[in-house]
């Protein structure tokens, strides 16, 4: 847990602090030193009795009272040294900088759980071990550089890794990002990503803590920790951006199921990270880049004025904002035709607004206003200006700055020339702007961060199944694939609705059946697990003396020990399947289906328990949503239908989570309804 003296220590001591800045315990010292620590510092070294100014302690047990140590002594000295703070020495938070713990073997990992239990004995809050720290505006509680000038306005920043904790904020510094807290969590002992975000959920206030979050995570240990806070804090207001590294596809491996080979790790994370809202960056520039989007008003429309004196960066920032989903659009009539007067002739007003190399700061206005109040088919606008070298810029940038503070509607600075007016672009940068010096990169992440989606309902109203009956069904069932009895009876219980069928292993139990159901039939072998690779689909039969020679035919492929027959029914092929993936509970994914999903691979996915809603939204997101909107005179898949047959597996899974995997597959779709024609449950308990 995150106490008082974590975040607003009266006293620090620095165990293992050093004269040697070269090491953690030298540097976290002239960092606190440099930071003007308000409270009282001290200095824990047996060697010593004044370390860079600060009275040192050769024993601890001479120590004041105090309320966080910061400790960079070898992990085997750890545990007695803070056994002695906890217990002694009142102390009750502790940032453990030193590494040589679970990260490294299992003495480490022993060390590391000892530790975690004195400080669970005495309500205190740890940090670590093997991390840079923790940075507020109270202390500068890290062993690293840069420093970033923190502001209760910036980032509220928290990593998995202290190296890339580094480096994502030697990535935004420059481009003026600015942070508000940074929390390296280092093998999370006991506090992770999860828990620091779960506090600033908790803790959160509209009138003074930060509304954009951070994330570099290597591990979600606690994803509905993640998701529920998360998503707790966008409704709040916030906007939160994270990398997952590390998703391994190795789960998917053994996966017997289309699903299951589908549904990797990674795309778990994807579901997640969508369910709660949070854009998913894939590196650290795209990370600062997303978060200075964030800094900048909220985007309300896809519409995005390039207003620019260079050709080239334009059309590449319309490529790159086109190919995304936002739009450049055309600008014309009197309006404009006003505004191209007030510019240099060879000028532009079409969309990339051009006004040449020679362009002014009053020109620049001009076209900022006309944007501003006379365009409403604008809804942004991202402004390029760099400089050859030949006269300063101030006066453009400054412009920019004082329009930027009256308009309403976003205005993104694409300041390329960081050499060339390094100067002008320091004095904007400190008057709190952002700069994005790539355009491409801008673009790219502009596009992410409006085409997120919002977070899932706070409740989630799911459809009502026979919770009775699914659960009879699991309980008598064992471990493997369903009887196509039990199957049956789950996918009814479930209000799943699937086509007449029936499994038989006798030529006149088979005939009888056929007469039941009726023609046409589809016949299919049960037993193989890919069908159709061994000649065990046989679709159109329309009469006795066929189903009589295909059921010989059929049961003597290897592995068959009996045939199930369906209904023929017509329509366009849809998937939807479920697996369960370790800490996640269940992802629901669907598709075209058929031999569809193994080619085109085009699925989405969430996390059960899915809205209606969401249901569309992961329908509506298929590159094949054409085909299933109907093309061509092909008749369309009922969208309600199938919506509804993805909230009623998300459903089943809710009840059934020893469901290991599921595939629909396919449902058959038309304009009336949508039929699941082919179903495989596997049970792991």
């Amino acid at each position: 847990m995150i106490n008082e003296q974590l975040l607003k220590p009266k006293s620090i001591v620095v165990v293992g602090g050093s004269d040697d800045v070269q090491k953690p315990g030298g540097k976290v010292l002239k960092n606190l030193i440099d930071g003007n620590f308000k409270g009282e510092l001290y200095v824990a070294n047996p060697k010593m009795n004044e370390v860079q100014g600060i009275t040192s302690y050769k024993d601890l047990k001479n120590l004041p009272q105090v309320d966080l140590a910061i400790i960079a002594i070898a992990a085997k000295f750890c545990p007695a040294t803070i056994k002695l703070l906890a217990t002694e020495k009142n102390t009750k938070a502790f940032i453990i900088l030193s590494a040589g713990f679970s990260e490294e073997n299992e003495e480490g990992e022993k060390l590391e759980k000892e530790i975690v239990e004195i400080v669970n004995s005495v309500g205190g809050s740890l940090i670590g071990p093997n991390c840079v720290g923790v940075l507020n505006s109270n202390y500068n509680g890290v062993f690293t550089t840069p420093i970033p000038s923190l502001d209760p306005k910036g980032c509220d920043f928290i990593s998995g890794s202290g190296a890339t904790a580094v480096f994502i904020m030697e990535s935004g510094v420059p481009k003026g990002l600015s942070f508000s807290s940074v929390y390296s969590v280092g093998n999370s002992a006991q506090m992770g990503v999860e828990e620091i975000l779960k506090y600033l959920d908790e803790s959160f206030d509209p009138e003074t803590s930060s509304k954009v979050k951070l994330l570099y995570i290597e591990n979600i240990d606690k994803p509905e920790m993640l998701l529920k806070h998360a998503s707790s804090l966008i409704r709040k207001g916030c906007k939160i951006a994270a990398i997952k590294s590390g998703s391994s596809e190795a789960g998917s491996r053994a996966a017997s199921s289309h699903t299951g080979a589908l549904a990797s790790p990674d795309v778990a994370v994807n579901a997640l990270f969508k369910k709660a809202g949070i854009v998913r960056c894939k590196g650290r520039d795209e990370l600062a880049t997303v978060a200075s989007i964030f800094m900048h008003p909220e985007l309300k429309g896809k519409n995005i004025a390039v207003i620019t004196h260079a050709g080239g960066p334009a059309v590449m920032l319309t490529d790159s904002l086109s190919n995304n989903g936002l739009d450049v659009p055309h600008i014309d009539g009197p309006k404009a035709d006003q505004l191209l007067e007030k510019l240099y002739a060879g000028s532009s007003v079409a969309n990339p607004i051009d006004f040449l190399a020679t362009g002014t700061a009053q020109q620049l206005g001009d076209i900022i206003d006309a944007c501003e109040n006379d365009f409403d088919n604008i809804d942004a606008m991202a402004v390029i200006f760099g400089s050859p070298g030949l006269f300063p810029v101030y006066d453009v940038y400054n412009l920019l700055h004082e329009k930027m503070k009256e308009c309403k509607k976003p205005i993104y600075p694409i300041l390329p020339s960081i050499v060339n007016v390094k100067d002008e672009i320091e004095h904007f940068l400190a008057k709190g702007r952002i700069n994005f010096p790539d355009e491409v990169v801008f673009g790219d992440a502009l596009a992410k961060v409006y085409n997120t989606s919002k977070p899932q309902a706070e409740e989630i109203e799911m459809p009502k199944v026979n919770k009775t009956a699914i659960r009879k069904i699991i309980d008598e069932a064992e471990n493997g694939y369903l009887s196509p009895e039990q199957l049956h009876n789950l996918l009814d219980a479930a209000g799943i609705n699937r086509a007449k069928e029936g499994v038989a292993d006798s030529e006149e139990a088979i005939v009888a059946l056929a007469k039941e159901i009726g023609f046409p039939l589809v016949m299919k072998v049960v037993g193989p697990v890919h069908k159709s690779d061994v000649g065990g689909v046989t679709l159109n039969v329309k009469d006795e003396a066929t189903v009589r020679s295909e059921f010989k035919r059929m049961m003597q492929i290897k592995d068959t020990y009996a045939v199930m027959l369906a209904q023929m029914l017509k329509g366009t092929e849809v998937f939807i399947g479920a697996k369960r993936e370790d800490k996640f509970g269940h992802m629901v994914l669907c598709g075209l289906g058929g031999i569809f999903i193994e080619v085109l691979k085009d699925v989405k996915a969430s996390l059960a328990p899915i809205a209606k809603q969401e249901a569309h939204e992961m329908i509506q997101g298929l590159k094949s949503y054409g085909i299933i909107k109907g093309v061509r005179g092909q008749e369309p898949v009922n969208e309600d239908k199938f919506a509804e047959a993805i909230t009623r597996v998300a459903a089943l899974m809710k009840v059934a989570p020893e469901i290991f995997e599921m595939d629909l597959n396919p449902l058959l779709g038309n304009k009336n309804a949508v039929v699941a024609v082919d179903a495989r449950i596997r049970i792991e308990k």
